[in-house]
């Protein structure tokens, strides 16, 4: 299961957890996606519940969840500590507000 979570790939018999996984690992470099687009595209309500699974990712780097933020761009939750978080998104040239917050033009639409 690990290769097809870190190819991107939903396959069936995936958990809730698994598939977030595996959309996270679609984000490419350089760009951000929300908790809710995860959700959404889950079909889900549960923003929260994507946090979780992010929470509990075992294929950092290869996952990147640090490229998840929050619905008004405010970078949230990460293992690693905000600032880190903060340092590999401007790493990888995503735009920060004055606020601290990622400009959302950085967001991508997860296919």
């Amino acid at each position: 299961m690990e290769q097809q979570i870190k190819a991107g790939r939903i396959v069936p018999g995936m958990t809730f957890n698994q598939k977030v996984w595996a959309l996270t690992a679609r984000i490419p470099q350089g760009k951000v996606v929300t908790y809710g687009d995860i959700a959404a595209k889950l079909k889900s309500n549960g923003a929260r519940a994507v946090g979780n699974a992010l929470n509990r990712n075992p294929y950092a780097p290869a996952v990147p969840c640090h490229r998840v933020v929050g619905s008004d761009g405010a970078l949230t939750g990460f293992a690693g500590g905000l600032d880190k978080k903060r340092a590999l998104l401007q790493g990888e040239g995503v735009p920060l507000r004055p606020n601290g917050k990622v400009d959302l033009t950085a967001r991508c639409r997860l296919a």
